[in-house]
């Protein structure tokens, strides 16, 4: 998505991260999938270190 600049000859190029922060839904997904992937890895790592039983 580009948008004309002030004189109207050349749309203006948006940046990654504009378009990246324009994204709500990309922002919505992100903010719930980075923290569940966080807290199962979190999960997977301290089973692997819980001592064997006896």
């Amino acid at each position: 998505m580009a948008e004309q600049s002030r004189n109207g000859d050349r749309p203006e190029k948006l940046s990654f991260w504009q378009r990246l922060m324009d994204n709500h839904f990309l922002l919505l997904f992100l903010g719930v999938v980075i923290p569940t992937v966080f807290y199962i890895l979190w999960g997977i790592m301290e089973i692997a270190n819980l001592p064997i039983a006896e």
